[in-house]
Formats: C-alpha cells, structure tokens, sequence
C-alpha cells in the first residue's frame, strides 16, 4: 500500500514540477524580451518625473497599459494610485505586487540624454524635479510583470493585484497621500489580499544581485519638533533673559546620550538626528524661541516607544532645569512603521530569489537607517520587500552615487531580473497555496 501511494505521488508530482518549470522558462524568455520596452518605459517616466499626488501622466499611462492588458484596473486611489486585478482562471490566494511612481524635489546632473529637465515650485522655491530614487524603474519593471503574468492567465493559482502608489517620498503638510493612504481607501481589500512584495533598485549593489533581510529590514521613523522657549534679551545682557539658543545647544547634546547609553546596540541600531534648527535674526539679540526639527528612526517597535520617550524626556527636563520650556512634538508631520518583513514567509520564498538570480547572487543585507512606506501594507498582510542591484558590475559601493542625490543613476541592464523575481515569487507562492 505504501509503495503504490508514493508511487502516485510521483505520477502526480512530477507533472506538476514540470509545469512549474515550464511556467518559469516561458518567464525568463518573456522578461528577456521585454527588456528593451522596460527601459523605453523607464526612461520616458524617467524624463517625465511627477511629485507625490501629482502622478498624472504618469498613473494614465500605467492605467491604459494595465487595461490594455485585460484587467480590471481602478484608478484615482489614494489621488492618483492605480490598481490592476488579474483573477487567474484556477482558484487560489490574493497576491500584491507593488510598484511607486513619485519623482523628489532634486535637479538631475547625469549626462545621461534621457536626463530630467522639469522644474517646478516646491516649498516656496523653484527647483528641478528628478526620479532620484529610481521609482522610475520600479513602474516599468511592475508593467512588464503585469504583461507576462496576464499572459498566463490561464495558469494562475489565485488573483494578482498590481499596485501602482503615488508619493512614497511623503507629501507637503497638510495633505494625505502614499501606502498609508492607500491601505486607508482599501487597496488591500476587494479582493483580501494575503500576500505582498515589492522591490527597491539599489544604485550601491552591483547590477545582477539580489539583496534581502527578514524581520526589521528597514527603520521605522518618526519626525521631530522641538520648540524651546526662553526669554529675549539683549545680547550684551544675558543674565536678563533666559537664552533659547543655549538651552537648545545642550538638549542636542544630551539627545546623543539615548542612542550611546539607551539602545541595546548589541541587538539593533538606532538613530536620533537634530537635522534643522532655528532662531534669531540678529548677532546682538537673544530670541524668545528657537525651533528644532529631526528624526528618529528604530527597527522594533519597543526601540521606536524608546526613543518617543526619551526625546521628550531629556529635552523638557533639560529646559526645565535652565528655566525654559520645551514643547515637544513626535511624530510632527510624519510616521512610518518598521518595514518588517516576515521571517516564515520570507524563508519560505527565499529558495524562489536564489533560484531567480543564482544563490551566489542572493545576499543578506544589514539593517537600512532610510525607511519605506511599503511598511503600511506589512502591518496588514504578510510582505516581502527586497532591493535588486543597480550598479554598473565593477562599480564600487563607497563612491556610486546615493540616492536622492543628483548624480543618482542606474545601470537598467538589471531590470530583466527584477520583472523574473517578481513574477516568480507570485507564481510560487500562488502554486503551493493554489494547489494544495
């Protein structure tokens, strides 16, 4: 009885390992050949960049590629998000892909001929807009992946929805945008979604790698408002008022206490920057008030409480022995979660990226300071979010440009393996809960 009952096992398995691997062969011919359409994409967004809730043009040309397509395809989400629903034709699990379309307030300086030459007016000053952070990249890659997978249709395990969000990079104050505001409207829901993944092209990892982190893979971050009041005198005649300036000076210095002597470094980083602080208007005049503003950024939930705390703590109690009055507000404008990726799920897929890219290809990476709002769908559903290399082979790390610099820039030759890893992942995960 035993031998018969592996004995169809094999029958059926082997089947079913054949299809997969037919489904992935028809993948990688597919996205090799639409590597030229992904960087003509690409380098049209590229020289069209639109800001956070100004995605115009930008969502209407995804909008009329996803109907194109045949899907269902919902626009205006969240102001300008774009949603496309593939329903596959075999029962199975809802899962989403995510791409973001905003450009940053930066003035490009790559010699490149697709170069940025948009300007535009943004907190009161005129300056050039550029994809600097290569969401260019992450439309196109998300439209080829739409294209092969509605072209299996036929085959799919489940439901794909592809979302296209509007202002990662945050929005002005005053207005609601990005992931937050899309989890708010229901992208995750109708139909509920079980799964997402992402990607982020990396300008310091080398064209052709993979690079990923379970759990706390990105900090969560919290803006900071720190408003110091004293009383003004004149500058010749200190003892008369109560100095905001110097108040000040010492609460950034005891501020770097929290990281040094708070933080169990030996388990996670931490981060508290005083990045803009201001007061006064004249050399002989001490101010009434001096305004600070920073971040915060942690990778668990309890460090992040931390440091909200001690903020508030060491900058009151710093002013109130100086007598001055500290007003503290965290977060001031704005709140990302830890970009958590789950650990069961991301072992689980993990053997799908070193499959997709080569197992040497497929690198752990520490903790990122910099935050992503691809954390609001993870406090929801289960995601992965991994960071695909960028950088000419060769290239060195130390010296690539950064991002959200004007020199930023990306070697697109890698963009083919981003559109596999995508598809891949859904299609693996959406067999083995299709399936079974």
């Amino acid at each position: 009885m035993k031998r018969l009952y592996l004995l169809a096992l094999c029958v059926f398995s082997v089947p079913a390992l054949a299809q997969d691997n037919t489904l992935k062969t028809i993948v990688n011919k597919k996205a090799d050949s639409l590597q030229s359409q992904v960087v003509a994409w690409r380098r049209d967004f590229h020289q069209n960049p639109e800001l956070g809730n100004h995605e115009f043009r930008t969502s209407a040309i995804i909008a009329k590629h996803l109907q194109s397509l045949g899907l269902e395809v919902k626009t205006g989400i969240a102001t300008t998000g774009v949603v496309g629903i593939l329903r596959g034709d075999k029962p199975g699990p809802v899962v989403a892909l995510r791409a973001d379309m905003d450009g940053l307030p930066v003035t490009e300086r790559t010699p490149v001929p697709f170069a940025s030459k948009v300007t535009t007016v943004y907190n009161g000053r005129e300056t050039g807009v550029m994809h600097a952070c290569g969401h260019d990249s992450h439309m196109a890659i998300l439209m080829a992946v739409a294209e092969i997978l509605s072209s299996m249709k036929s085959e799919l395990h489940g439901t794909v929805k592809f979302i296209f969000q509007p202002a990662e990079e945050g929005v002005l104050p005053g207005e609601k945008g990005g992931a937050e505001e899309m989890v708010k409207e229901g992208v995750l829901e109708n139909p509920k979604v079980d799964v997402i993944f992402g990607l982020h092209i990396n300008s310091q990892t080398e064209v052709g790698k993979i690079s990923y982190r379970p759990g706390g893979a990105m900090a969560g971050i919290n803006d900071v408002q720190i408003i110091v009041k004293g009383r003004s005198a004149h500058g010749a005649y200190p003892w008369s008022g109560i100095d905001p300036i110097v108040v000040s000076a010492q609460i950034i210095n005891n501020l770097q206490t929290i990281v040094s002597r708070n933080i169990n470094v030996t388990e996670n980083a931490a981060v508290v920057t005083i990045g803009a602080i201001n007061g006064g208007n004249r050399s002989n005049i001490i101010p009434e008030k001096v305004e600070m503003l920073g971040t915060l950024r942690a990778f668990t939930h309890a460090d992040e409480q931390l440091l909200i705390a001690r903020v508030k703590q060491i900058a009151t109690k710093t002013a109130e022995a100086q007598g001055a009055i500290a007003e503290v507000k965290i977060p001031y404008s704005s709140h990302y979660p830890v970009t958590y990726n789950d650990p069961e799920l991301t072992e689980k897929m993990l053997p799908t990226l070193q499959q997709t890219a080569g197992m040497d290809n497929v690198m752990l990476r520490p903790p990122v300071t910099g935050a992503e709002d691809f954390s609001f769908y993870e406090e929801k559903v289960p995601g992965i979010f991994f960071f695909l290399g960028g950088m000419p082979k060769g290239g060195n790390p130390q010296t690539a440009p950064s991002h959200h610099t004007p020199d930023f820039y990306i070697d697109e030759s890698g963009f083919a393996l981003g559109v596999k890893a995508l598809c891949n992942l859904a299609l693996d995960y959406m067999d083995e809960k299709g399936k079974y």
